[in-house]
């Protein structure tokens, strides 16, 4: 049996990462077989990518050198880590994929969210999640947030304006609508546990059901 592909989508400081690591913890604790990974990188080359592409010193990177970059990195992180992991039955939990892409390059750099959705098919041939989490937040409550924690990596895109923000933000309800039938929101402003406890609860739903619908 074929293991779940689980993404973790959401604009900048909306926990997203941390939420990840403590529902892999709970599942590992439940008996699950799990894969924690993250984009751009997870593997060696698509971090040497990931490095390239947020570097803040690249602020005159082209949008569409960026959105290529971005797919690269995805196809050889896939084809490495995701789809191995897969095919061994795995549940893996993945820091953004396809939708990153979508939101960021597609509509909030102005290139078209079908246009980038065209070049990433190439790069994932047609690999898309089982199931995405959307960790929904103001984009004015996420920077806050990144203000406050200083250990957090600091990178190009948090050189953006708010309004670059509010633009991914509103991608990614478009894409809630588009994706419904494996993208669901999660509201990310409560205490931690609580978003912890609303995320492994949707996943273990998920889980079940697939479960028994593959028997």
């Amino acid at each position: 049996m074929l293991g779940q592909f689980i993404t973790f989508e959401g604009g900048e400081g909306a926990g997203k990462s941390s939420v990840l690591q403590a529902v892999a913890r709970q599942l590992e604790k439940n008996g699950y077989q799990v894969v924690t990974t993250r984009e751009p990188g997870g593997i060696e080359i698509a971090e040497k990518i990931r490095n390239i592409i947020l570097d803040r010193a690249h602020t005159t990177m082209d949008a569409r050198t960026e959105a290529l970059l971005y797919a690269a990195a995805r196809r050889q992180h896939l084809i490495e880590r995701v789809v191995p992991a897969l095919k061994d039955g795995k549940i893996v939990l993945c820091d953004r994929f396809i939708d990153s892409s979508l939101a960021y390059q597609g509509y909030a750099r102005g290139l078209g969210i079908e246009e980038v959705y065209q070049i990433n098919q190439f790069a994932i041939n047609d690999t898309m999640p089982d199931l995405t989490l959307f960790f929904d937040i103001l984009p004015e409550e996420g920077l806050k947030r990144i203000n406050m924690n200083h250990q957090r990596e600091k990178n190009r895109l948090d050189l953006e304006k708010l309004s670059f923000h509010q633009n991914v933000y509103d991608a990614y309800k478009i894409l809630l609508d588009r994706f419904n039938d494996r993208m669901v929101a999660v509201d990310a402003s409560p205490k931690f546990e609580d978003v912890v406890e609303q995320s492994l609860t949707l996943i273990l739903r998920h889980i079940n059901v697939y479960n028994s619908t593959s028997k």
